[in-house]
């Protein structure tokens, strides 16, 4: 067989024919995924997207043989380069495995060993496998380092993993997969825990990747919009089968399949508000392996489902435009033309009028946390304190039921401002009035009934739900605590909420080990509603979320404000959804406000230039879109010793426009710069300058 560069000359790199994936159980076994078919070539990217528990992974898993001692390949081929897996040894995987089949996790400390050290872990791959010797190793990993973009790569080789950040821990890993120069490389939501400005710098290393290497690369995740970004042709997977195959520009300009159609009006769109826009959830959920249902498999979500779907399990056919799909009637459905039903219509967004009543005021609000340092003078206590200063000079104001939403890199303060305003983090200086009564004090001091009136949603709700008891228990707990409603009617109102999040009164006697993610989530937003509080901060609450369910608890936080009028203040990483959510939007950076005013002013021109940044980094789901490309170098520096002047300017791109080349942001503070509409901008530039800045993103709708 003759190879080039550990490929085979011609034919796709990883075949996969009518493949079934079971797992053995009491009883009897369970087949995971059902007659899957793709192919990857050369240089292609090949994305499979889907809620989860389609069997993404599953697919991926079957392919490298971890599908663990229950799991087996019940049907199906699976050809690597011509050569079929299914049946191989263990002992042939495994070269293979290390050699031409890489793969790249959803979090990065899953491949790294925390013991020893990146750079030992680096040569293993090329001492093993390539015999190469130790010196030699080395060098091909510094190189390989360099590739990646990794500063003082050299440095980084006697670092142990848990003294790089998570973004460089993952440059790593896909340096660390294309040392051998692998024919495929296999990618599971790697970019899902990263920063939009690292995630971004990610995507561009795997399409230069996928180009100068030829390498072919199947990429599993759950957003549409990194698929766009790097892939070139997409699968759709749904409830373990193959639904949809074409073209990454096809899928999103004309998808064919209700399922891929209802999951791109899940996402919103980067310019779009709650106003001018609407998020429709798909209705329902996956179904599991064990009760999928007879005919077609999405036939009891599907808005266009007959009788011969319900009877009939359609095939994976290819359609005169070359796209394949698995639907008797993909042919006669006009996406155009679809109506939402009543299950998953969008609330009415509440209007206040022109009178705004601040509910939550904050000025010069500052959190520093003291660190202990090992010297000899910081152990008998003659050394000079030093603060993490978190949080520096925060001041905004938030109207009664609108919402604030807060962006910013990893590290910039987002979650620590919060803490501190709901009390879990007493602050270090400065004023902070809730409903006219100061906050800023230790939380001891607050009184009942402001700790009543100020509730929290969680990223995590694993993490707060007492795994003991039930979710009626826990929903009332705050009912009780705060006497919202009489005793004898508890129940009857937590039946309510229950309704309210879409759950219904047969959820009150489950436990939390009975529900999905995106049910969980909704519980602890019923819990936080409970004690019917005037301020609800959100951290996170979406970000671990599907599509679709994503979509249906915004919609869900929406439906609550508009009843309630709950004022609200939302975290999030993704601009998208910030910019769909929120009324107005604070950026952070190194623990101070660069930028704030209204959503649709902060996502227009004129912008800061780190807001510019985070925009350029956001993936788009739409392959025609045209986004500039703006990259920040360097990583966000110590808020131990922050830069001076301008926090910004150590990695600012637009500092140069100033008649100095900048200097004056490296010693004075910037001014604010403010418009008519309460659009602040924290910058030395002149707002003159900045509106002569291009658009970020340019569609065929919008401008941003």
């Amino acid at each position: 067989m003759t190879r080039t560069n550990g490929k085979v000359p011609g034919g796709p790199v990883l075949s996969v024919e009518d493949l079934a994936v079971a797992y053995k159980i009491r009883g009897g076994e369970i087949e995971a995924v059902q007659d899957v078919t793709f192919d990857i070539q050369r240089g292609e990217a090949h994305g499979i997207v889907g809620e989860s528990g389609c069997g993404k992974s599953t697919v991926t898993w079957a392919i490298l043989n971890f599908l663990g001692a229950n799991g087996y390949v019940k049907r199906g081929s699976i050809k690597f380069l011509g050569q079929e897996l299914v049946g191989r040894s263990g002992e042939e995987l495994r070269r293979l495995r290390g050699d031409q089949i890489a793969m790249v996790y959803q979090d990065p400390m899953q491949a790294l060993n925390p013991s020893m050290r990146l750079g030992d872990q680096m040569k293993e791959v090329l001492t093993v496998h390539r015999g190469l010797s130790d010196k030699e190793a080395e060098k091909r990993c510094i190189s390989m380092l360099e590739r990646v973009y990794m500063p003082d790569a050299a440095n980084v080789m006697h670092r142990f993993p848990h003294q790089i950040s998570g973004g460089q821990q993952q440059r790593v890993v896909i340096a660390m997969a294309l040392l051998n120069n692998p024919a495929l490389l296999i990618m599971d939501e790697p970019t899902t825990a990263l920063d939009v400005t690292v995630e971004a710098a990610v995507l561009d290393l795997i399409a230069e990747l996928r180009r100068d290497f030829d390498t072919g690369i199947l990429f599993i995740s759950h957003n549409l919009g990194v698929v766009a970004r790097v892939c070139n042709k997409v699968g759709v997977m749904y409830a373990g089968e193959m639904v949809e195959v074409a073209l990454t520009e096809d899928i999103y300009k004309d998808p064919q399949h209700p399922y891929t159609q209802g999951l791109i009006r899940c996402v919103p769109k980067l310019g779009s508000d709650k106003a001018s826009s609407t998020l429709y959830p798909i209705r329902g959920r996956v179904p599991p392996p064990n009760n999928r249902p007879p005919g077609c498999v999405y036939g009891p979500r599907c808005d266009y489902v007959r009788d011969h779907c319900r009877e009939v399990r359609p095939e994976l056919r290819t359609l005169p435009n070359s796209v394949q799909v698995r639907c008797h009637y993909a042919e006669e459905i006009d996406p155009s033309q679809w109506q939402p039903s009543e299950d998953i219509l969008p609330p009415k967004i509440r209007q206040n009028g022109d009178q705004e009543e601040y509910i939550i005021q904050v000025k010069d609000l500052k959190k520093y946390y003291e660190v202990q340092g090992s010297s000899l003078k910081d152990v008998i206590g003659m050394g000079e304190p030093r603060y993490v200063k978190a949080v520096e000079n925060a001041s905004f104001n938030v109207p009664k039921g609108k919402t604030l939403g807060i962006v910013g890199e990893s590290g910039c303060g987002k979650s620590t401002l919060i803490k501190t305003i709901i009390g879990l983090e007493d602050s270090t200086s400065g004023e902070a009035q809730f409903l006219g009564l100061d906050i800023t004090g230790d939380l001891t001091t607050r009184t009942e009934q402001l700790i009543q009136e100020l509730q929290m949603v969680f990223q995590n709700p694993d993490s707060t739900m007492n795994p003991s008891y039930t979710v009626g228990q826990q929903i009332a707990r705050p009912m009780l605590r705060f006497g919202t409603v009489p005793k004898n009617q508890v129940r009857e109102e937590v039946v309510k909420l229950l309704n309210l999040m879409r759950l219904g009164a047969n959820y009150f006697d489950r436990l939390p080990r009975q529900l999905s993610g995106g049910e969980k989530q909704r519980v602890g937003i019923a819990r936080a509603l409970a004690s019917r509080p005037d301020l609800v901060l959100c951290d996170e609450p979406v970000s671990a979320l599907d599509v679709s369910v994503q979509a249906a608890v915004l919609n869900l936080l929406l439906e609550v404000q508009a009843e309630y009028g709950t004022t609200m203040i939302f975290i999030a990483h993704d601009l998208s959804v910030v910019r769909f959510f929120s009324d107005y939007v604070a950026v952070m950076y190194l623990g101070q406000i660069m930028e704030i005013g209204p959503a649709d002013a902060i996502y227009a021109l004129p912008y800061h230039p780190y807001t510019e940044a985070l925009l350029s980094a956001v993936p788009i789901p739409d392959p025609s879109a045209k986004q500039k490309r703006i990259r920040l170098e360097g990583s966000v520096p110590s808020a131990i010793s922050p830069p001076s002047g301008c926090r910004f300017n150590t990695r600012c791109p637009r500092r140069h426009l100033l008649p100095d080349g900048g200097k004056i942001c490296e010693t004075e503070t910037p001014p604010w710069q403010e418009d008519e509409r309460g659009h602040r901008i924290f910058c030395h530039i002149p707002r003159e300058t900045l509106l002569t800045f291009e658009p970020v993103i340019q569609t065929k709708e919008r401008a941003v």
